[in-house]
Formats: structure tokens, C-alpha cells, sequence
């Protein structure tokens, strides 16, 4: 049976929220676990689906998994198995970060090719290339990524572009490798920092997390390790960008504010009051309607392409017209066409997409295509006359902990329905 949600709109958000750990990172540090023999403990984990579907990606290969409320432990075996082809690899695009590890440990792997939101192409090119580096193998067979090494080597690896996913399994598989691994053009995201520590307090020797040059002196062995989650950033700015299109008054906590530093400064130049607590959050006042401005997706430190949508449907209700540049992900702008379906004014043109702010949306059914495109329409919807259904609400499970009932306690008026959709 299908879900979706019901959203009243004419909400003004106010109160306090708290972020718990990020999605972009809880997943790969699960896969780091992979490395070391005994049992790792993660904590502050949030509780969405892809935590426990990474538990059965990781069970598959021999590991036991345990995951109570915020905490997961894993205890990996002395013998795991290098084949990583179980059904939950289709079901999460971050399933692929189990390569590394397993190359690195067990010099062979076998990984279902993964599947995830329907955001655009994203190929393994420079994930393959950068163990071919380091002595492996690597091609893509019956749909899985293959790979295998008589031994790894250090290596001097240019990432093309500084990817996320490329640079974890890299890193994951050069910190068991023979020698001096240096990544250069390495991704610079929180995210990237937090596996490099947790990595660090294992054993591993990794310099220069944060930046983008990563130097990786191998090891022999890791050893198990006990690791907080960084709070999350898209959700903080999830509800940074709720407040400013709801006109709220939002404290978000759990946080790092520095990790939104250009979100933030865009809301102020759209209107909102932003203050600042060190380390630990932010708050957001939004009194009028919003002043349009214009967005530019980039990777880190620039604007994440998982915010788009957000920018998109703030841009939807403010005043004048706003520009939004995509650089990432082709598909992203599919989330225009529901907007459009709630009234929006936005077109497109290839890269690029024009908003013209209007005073109220009005609600209609729509339909969420990834996780960040889901909570856009909720949010959307809140600024709608009328109830907006939104279905597939799957997505929105898979990166948003407890979204129907914060929303509601904040002063949205939203509830979870079962049922099929008109349409087909």
C-alpha cells in the first residue's frame, strides 16, 4: 500500500528543531567498519530506512549487525565474504561505498552496481580508475563492479572531479595499501573530514582532511573503533530554508553552522535574520515575504546540489525572479515539473533554471523523484492554499527522521495517509 502525505497549507513555523547524525555520513562510516576485525560502535545515527538497508548490505557480506534507537554495531568477522551483491545493494546509491573496503582488506570484490534517487547519471569511472592506481583490477560484469589485486600500492591519483563517493573508496581502500597514497583534487565536504577521523582514531595515517589534497600513508591493519556522526547538514539547512519560506522563527540544534555558511548568507540576502551559536546551530527569523536571489550548485565549500530544490521552492514563493545554476546532477530539475504542478513559474534551459516568485502557490498532487526533492514539495506545499498530496514519501523516510511529526509540533498541520494514487 502506498503513503503519502497530506499538507495543509498557511503554516508558519516556530520553535526548536534538533538534527541528529548526517545520512551522507552514517552509511560510510558503517562501510569503514569493514576495515577492522571486532566489534565498531556508531552513534548519534539517524533513524532512517538506509541505516538499517546498509546493516543488510553489510550482513551479506559476513558482518553482524546490531542497531538500537541512535547506536550500530558492527562486528566484522576475521573471514568476510567479497561478494556484495544482496538485494539492499539496489536500494541505496551509497551501498557502492563497500568496494574500497573490501579491496583494501581482502585484495578482491564483487559490488552490485548500486541504485538510489533518480537524480541523474553518476558512474563509477573515477571510483574504478583510482583502484586501478593502487594495482587492482577492475571492470563492470553482469551488473557489478569487479575487482581484484595481487596486492595494493600506493599511488598518485587526480580525480577528475573532486567526488564524494570516489574519494571514500579510494581512501578506504589506500589506507591498508602498501606505501604512499597522495589524492589529489579529493572532495572537501564535512562528510570527508568525518570518515578521516573516525579512519584516523582506527590507525590509519590520512593527512589533509578538509582540503583538497588527502595523503594516505598505508598500514597493515586497523583496529575497531567507537564514533560519533557529524550532525547533519542538509537537514539543518532543510529547516534553515522551512523558516524562511514558512516567514518562521526556527532554532535548529545538533549542527555545525559552518557547514552553512553560504546557505546562511544567501537567506540573509533574501531576508531572514540569522544568529549563529558556535558548533552547535543557528537560528532563522523570516518576517516578510522573501527577496529572490540567485543559486549556483558546486561542490564543497559551494552550494550542495542537495539543497537545488529547496532553492527552487524558495525561489517559487519570494519576491522576483531568481536564477539556479545546476553543475552536478542533470536530473535535478525534474523537480521543477512538480513545482509547476503547484502553480510555480520556472522554466528551464539546459543548466539552468529560471523562478519567478509568486505570492501563494496553490496545492495539487505531486510526486517526489528523490529524498531532497520530497522534502521540497512538503515544504512547498506549507506555502500552497489548499492540502498538497505528496506520494512516494519513501524517499523523504530515507533522509528525514521523524519529518511529519517535527513538522507538526513546529506548527505545520500535516498527516501520513495509506492509499493509492489516482494516477498510474
Amino acid at each position: 500500500m502506498s503513503e503519502h502525505f497530506d499538507v495543509h497549507g498557511g503554516a508558519r513555523l516556530v520553535g526548536e528543531v534538533d538534527v541528529v547524525g548526517a545520512k551522507n555520513s552514517v552509511l560510510k562510516l558503517m562501510a569503514a567498519a569493514l576495515l577492522a576485525e571486532g566489534t565498531t560502535t556508531i552513534t548519534n545515527c539517524p533513524q532512517i530506512l538506509d541505516v538499517p538497508l546498509m546493516g543488510d548490505v553489510l550482513r551479506s557480506v559476513g558482518c553482524d549487525v546490531v542497531i538500537d534507537g541512535d547506536t550500530a554495531k558492527i562486528t566484522t568477522p576475521a573471514e568476510l565474504s567479497h561478494r556484495a551483491d544482496s538485494a539492499a545493494m539496489g536500494k541505496l546509491r551509497a551501498s557502492v561505498c563497500v568496494l574500497g573496503p573490501l579491496v583494501g582488506r581482502l585484495k578482491q570484490a564483487v559490488v552490485a552496481l548500486p541504485g538510489g534517487d533518480a537524480i541523474g547519471s553518476r558512474p563509477l569511472d573515477m571510483h574504478q580508475n583510482g583502484l586501478r592506481k593502487l594495482g587492482a583490477t577492475s571492470t563492470i560484469e553482469h551488473g557489478c563492479v569487479v575487482a581484484k589485486a595481487d596486492g595494493l600500492h600506493g599511488a598518485q591519483i587526480w580525480l577528475d572531479f573532486p567526488s564524494v563517493g570516489a574519494t571514500e573508496n579510494i581512501l578506504m581502500a589506500a589506507v591498508l595499501a602498501e606505501g604512499t597514497t597522495v589524492i589529489d583534487n579529493a572532495a572537501r565536504e564535512p562528510e570527508i573530514v568525518d570518515i578521516c577521523t573516525m579512519l584516523t582514531e582506527m590507525g590509519a595515517k590520512v593527512e589533509g582532511a578538509g582540503t583538497s589534497t588527502l595523503t594516505v600513508e598505508g598500514v597493515e591493519k586497523l583496529n575497531p573503533t567507537e564514533h560519533r556522526v557529524i550532525g547533519d547538514r542538509i537537514v539543518g539547512a532543510t529547516w534553515a530554508f522551512a523558516a524562511a519560506m514558512t516567514r518562521g522563527d526556527l532554532t535548529v540544534r545538533g549542527v555545525n553552522p559552518h557547514y552553512l555558511d553560504l546557505v546562511l548568507d544567501k537567506l540573509r540576502l533574501a531576508g531572514a535574520e540569522v544568529e549563529t551559536f558556535d558548533g552547535e546551530g543557528f537560528r532563522i527569523v523570516q518576517n516578510e515575504r522573501p527577496k529572490a536571489v540567485d543559486w549556483v550548485t558546486l561542490p564543497y565549500p559551494g552550494f550542495a546540489t542537495d539543497l537545488q530544490p529547496f532553492a527552487v521552492a524558495l525561489s517559487a514563493v519570494s519576491e522576483g525572479t531568481s536564477m539556479i545554476t545546476e553543475n552536478i546532477y542533470e536530473a535535478r530539475f525534474r523537480f521543477i515539473e512538480e513545482m509547476m504542478r503547484l502553480s510555480g513559474d520556472a522554466r528551464t534551459d539546459g543548466h539552468h533554471a529560471v523562478v519567478r516568485g509568486v505570492e501563494k502557490l496553490s496545492s495539487a498532487p505531486v510526486w517526489a523523484a528523490d529524498i531532497r526533492a520530497g522534502a521540497g514539495l512538503v515544504l512547498a506545499g506549507l506555502c500552497a492554499d489548499g492540502v498538497t498530496e505528496v506520494w512516494d514519501v519513501f524517499h523523504i523516510d530515507r533522509g528525514y527522521p521523524h519529518f511529519v511529526e517535527n513538522l507538526n509540533r513546529l506548527g505545520a498541520r500535516i498527516e501520513r495517509v495509506s492509499g493509492e494514487p489516482e494516477r498510474a
